[in-house]
């Protein structure tokens, strides 16, 4: 029977993003852990490796796939009410002992996530694209597994995207380096980030390193991407009042209008001893935003419980220019030109220039897609 791994390697093509080295070794620059990896090895996320000096990897297929709103990304600040036709590959950088995509992010790493074979469909850009169009999504985004490890593949999806007028953006955990955002900047138009937290010793036992997330941030703000970051709260690993204050001036020393969400936790895969994140924790994360100065920050995963933190507002005026509940737009006031109607103050963000079409209502769910 052929494993999980065959199958896999056999689902690759050669990569653009590595270097060649001495004795058919490469170094890999899709994310920031820059593996070297000697001919017959794998680097850290198991899915790139070196085959006779060439660096292989993943290509021509999805782990998982459907169609989602785009708030539950979440972007909150890119065309409001569209779906986003979302997919993913197998497996990640990280480690994180909380992942709720764990059997696709952990793939050859945890026995237990070899159930993802199931999931394996082999696919086309081209018919990716026709997905998006069948339905009805206005973006494309690469998400679930880390999408970094797999910015080929994305690229090539993207690069057909285009021709037809849909936007592509990431959700990721911002481990990234220059050479893959740069790569990737021509095709995306927004880029979400998971901050998790601003102690480097707690990157660490997820896999990561903070300052490789934070210079990601600041890259990703520079080259024009639309940046919007996420902290999960998690009850005693990052959500005492000095760290979240941490994070809200970290994120408004590079801008004060990129989006903040703090969002819920609840005990998921190896992390299962913290309770789930209360309310009261995700309004005073909420607020330590706003003290550290950001215009735009929203508190998610339980709807309709933390007051005026699912809508967006002007930071001028303060008019209701959102109302969201969950995944659902009840109430879209912004101007053709993405102005307040109140005070004309520009709400950044990539707006739609019909408002009047925008959908209103719903049922705010995932929906499958017919292969």
């Amino acid at each position: 029977m052929t494993n999980l791994s065959q199958i896999l390697d056999d689902l690759t093509v050669e990569g653009e993003l590595y270097e060649s080295m001495e004795n058919d070794s490469v170094v890999c620059n899709a994310c920031g852990h820059r593996c070297l990896i000697r001919e017959g090895r794998r680097g850290i996320c198991q899915v790139r490796f070196n085959d006779k000096g060439k660096l292989r990897v993943p290509w021509g297929y999805v782990g998982a796939l459907q169609v989602d709103p785009i708030e539950k990304k979440p972007f909150f600040h890119i065309l409001p009410g569209s779906d986003a036709l979302t997919f993913g590959m197998l497996g990640c950088d990280f480690h994180c002992s909380y992942c709720q995509n764990w059997l696709s992010s952990q793939t050859l790493r945890d026995p237990a996530s070899d159930a993802s074979i199931n999931h394996i469909q082999r696919t086309s850009p081209e018919q990716m694209v026709s997905y998006a169009k069948r339905s009805g999504a206005a973006v494309i985004a690469s998400s679930y597994n880390e999408p970094l490890i797999t910015s080929e593949w994305a690229v090539s999806i993207f690069k057909q995207a285009q021709q037809s007028g849909i936007k592509c953006v990431y959700v990721s955990n911002g481990n990234a380096t220059p050479e893959v955002l740069r790569y990737l900047q021509p095709y995306l138009v927004g880029y979400k980030i998971d901050l998790k937290t601003m102690q480097d010793k707690q990157y660490r036992k997820l896999g990561g390193v903070l300052d490789n997330v934070l210079d990601s941030i600041r890259l990703a703000k520079e080259l024009g991407l639309y940046v919007e970051i996420v902290t999960l709260v998690i009850p005693g690993f990052n959500d005492s009042t000095s760290e979240l204050m941490d994070a809200g001036r970290f994120i408004a020393s590079v801008s004060t209008d990129i989006p903040w969400h703090v969002t819920a936790f609840h005990p998921d895969y190896k992390m299962t001893e913290p309770p789930p994140t209360s309310v009261d924790t995700l309004i005073r994360a909420a607020e330590i935003g706003q003290e550290a100065g950001l215009n735009y920050v929203y508190a998610g995963n339980v709807p309709g419980r933390t007051k005026e933190y699912e809508n967006t507002f002007c930071s001028n005026c303060s008019t209701t220019l959102i109302e969201r509940y969950s995944y659902v737009i009840q109430g879209y006031h912004l101007t053709a030109e993405g102005t307040c109607p109140n005070c004309g103050t520009t709400v950044p963000g990539i707006w739609t220039d019909q408002p009047e079409q925008v959908r209103l209502g719903g049922i705010g769910m995932p929906r499958p897609v017919n292969w």
